[in-house]
């Protein structure tokens, strides 16, 4: 399970989850593992499912990514379970994690395998990566990367300040985001950089 982290909503966490997730190669399902305001169904255009016994919607776009939202009402044991489960019952996925540093931030980023963190180039977003990196660093998940969002570059400072490497950066595009050819292409080859780690 690679989850996807920053410290601040806006970031790009939800784009880089659903943009991972269809350049990976295989089947892929995207978790959305915000409790409070799950917005992953909304983005890849497909019905929230919070549904044990319902099938995982098809990204409408890319028949390998599936989507599933978290269970609704349930406790923070419960949802360490079904993140738990889910990760089981896959071969790879891909969680769009929720910002900050509460109790919703950290089950995802102690289930998880890895860490991405995601950030924009402006000051108080990278000092919530790296606050970020440093709360996943803390649980014992490996950060892998940091992906800098709505950037055709990135200084070295961004791989010093979050202690880890960055995997790439993500352009700044016009809506959809995730349809423009360069941010596709940013994606897959993060996406390559992932897989030789």
């Amino acid at each position: 399970m690679l989850a996807i982290a920053s410290g601040k909503g806006g970031s790009g966490k939800t784009t880089t989850t659903l943009g991972l997730a269809r350049a990976f190669d295989g089947h892929v399902l995207a978790v959305d593992a915000d409790r409070d305001m799950p917005n992953l169904h909304a983005m890849a255009g497909v019905d929230r499912c919070d549904n044990e016994d319902t099938e995982n919607p098809q990204h409408p776009d890319d028949p390998t990514v599936s989507v599933r939202s978290p269970p609704s009402g349930i406790d923070d044991r419960a949802f360490e379970e079904w993140l738990r489960s889910v990760a089981a019952d896959t071969h790879l996925a891909v969680v769009d994690c929720p910002a900050g540093a509460g109790p919703d931030a950290v089950v995802p980023l102690r289930v998880a395998d890895a860490v991405v963190v995601v950030t924009p180039l402006c000051a108080p977003a990278l000092r919530d990566a790296a606050k970020t990196a440093a709360m996943a660093r803390a649980l014992g998940t490996p950060v892998v990367g940091c992906v800098v969002s709505r950037a055709r570059v990135a200084p070295d400072s961004v791989a010093e300040l979050v202690g880890a490497p960055v995997l790439g950066t993500v352009p700044p595009e016009s809506s959809p985001v995730l349809a423009q050819p360069t941010v596709r292409a940013a994606y897959r080859r993060i996406s390559d950089t992932l897989g030789r780690n």
